[in-house]
């Protein structure tokens, strides 16, 4: 048995949280103020995920660099090979907030997409 100690990110108050595991099987979460905070504990100390930010190249707009997330978390365990994935990537204006930039990102299901407007320029 053995206990991890992790601050929960779920929502601002950000609460010490300790979870009790039995190998990779959770006993129980203490600390939390709330069940965001359960859920987050169990979540991250068995299959931890996040989203990634992080920017593209445009042509052709009134900015050269686009800001750009994934739609959803992903496993921790790929963030740096998104982030590779998307070096070399090149949108070209005009691009709208939403706009999918790179589709399901090395088959994880979730797609890259534009966080900022891009204008065209002539």
């Amino acid at each position: 048995m053995s206990i991890r100690e992790l601050t929960c990110i779920g929502c601002p108050v950000g609460c010490a949280l300790e979870v009790e595991l039995d190998g990779d099987n959770v006993l129980k979460v203490t600390g939390n103020a709330c069940k965001i905070g359960e859920n987050y504990g169990k979540k991250e100390c068995t299959n931890p995920t996040r989203v990634v930010t992080s920017s593209v190249i445009v042509t052709g707009g009134d900015i050269t660099t686009l800001p750009v997330k994934t739609e959803s978390d992903i496993p921790k365990n790929v963030i740096y090979d998104c982030v590779k994935a998307l070096k070399g990537v090149i949108v070209k204006a005009p691009i709208l907030i939403g706009d999918v930039v790179l589709k399901n990102v090395l088959g994880t299901g979730v797609d890259i997409i534009a966080t900022k407007n891009v204008k065209k320029v002539d």
